[in-house]
């Protein structure tokens, strides 16, 4: 995958991620801050254009939440925020937490 940190993609495979979650957190590490990307833009990117729900799932596994895979920066196809580290509930902490999130990297 073009524009990847070789030393991301060592990190994780020496974690242990299977193929498919490496391929999603590499096409997520290359997120620019500020900005947001979908489920199934991420899974249309790494050339699996059904697997939004698995992309997620691989996203609620990241091992290295933050700048190093920004799992913050992907959103529901509706522009919805929930989801992060596999909360639905959009009152959740961590949904808000998602949100304070993306709001500060917007204003930075």
């Amino acid at each position: 995958m073009k524009g990847y940190k070789p030393t991301l993609l060592k990190n994780l495979v020496a974690r242990g991620c299977t193929p498919f979650q490496i391929e999603v957190y590499l096409a997520t590490s290359q997120i620019p801050r500020g900005e947001t990307r979908s489920y199934s833009e991420i899974a249309f990117q790494i050339g699996r254009p059904k697997a939004a729900r698995a992309v997620g799932s691989a996203l609620k596994r990241n091992p290295f939440p933050g700048t190093k895979v920004p799992c913050h920066r992907v959103i529901h196809s509706s522009g919805n925020t929930t989801g992060y580290m596999g909360s639905t509930d959009p009152t959740s902490q961590e949904n808000q937490k998602k949100r304070r999130l993306l709001k500060l990297e917007r204003l930075k």
